[in-house]
């Protein structure tokens, strides 16, 4: 598996449930959440913007895509998580199951952020991002075309502790005609 075979595996609406382990807080959080992940054609304004801010040549993107959230954790029901981000693949020339992964908006911090992606052999792709005050790991997998994992760890900046661990189970929405 590429990264074009990642992404276009990705692309639909998903139905999520993770659970998260907060460390610093001794707390437990059941989050469920609906995804919808829409390919972005090579030239769309803001993938291009992504590849300027980082001083890259967007011709070098390839699948860049735009990831959307909604939903609701047991920890603070009165608060609805929802955000949006643009996210833009640039694989090494080099080594094609190695690249970057630009997005508008970070996981573990909400800041712009560029992490470093490869493909495991078995089709795993771990995604690493080193932010200010963290860095994040997640590793996604499919099971099936219409399920895929998600295990994440956000780790302290200096990768002494980890922070939050979490597991989700990602369901592809199926449509009926």
């Amino acid at each position: 598996m590429d990264i074009t075979q990642f992404v276009a595996g990705s692309i639909g609406q998903w139905k999520s449930q993770r659970s998260a382990h907060h460390m610093i807080f001794g707390h437990f959080e059941a989050v469920r959440s609906e995804i919808e992940i829409v390919a972005l054609t090579l030239d769309d304004p803001a993938a291009i913007a992504l590849c300027q801010a980082y001083d890259l040549d967007p011709s070098q993107a390839v699948m860049p895509f735009r990831m959307s959230w909604e939903g609701e954790s047991d920890w603070d029901e009165s608060e609805v998580l929802k955000g949006s981000t643009v996210l833009v693949p640039i694989p090494d020339p080099n080594l094609p199951n190695r690249g970057r992964l630009l997005r508008d908006r970070g996981y573990a911090e909400t800041i712009p952020a560029a992490a470093h992606y490869h493909i495991t052999e078995d089709g795993v792709f771990v995604l690493i991002t080193e932010y200010d005050r963290a860095a994040a790991e997640e590793r996604i997998w499919f099971v099936n075309p219409n399920l895929r994992f998600r295990v994440s760890t956000i780790k302290t900046s200096d990768g002494s502790g980890v922070v939050t661990a979490s597991f989700s189970s990602e369901l592809r929405a199926m449509t009926t005609t």
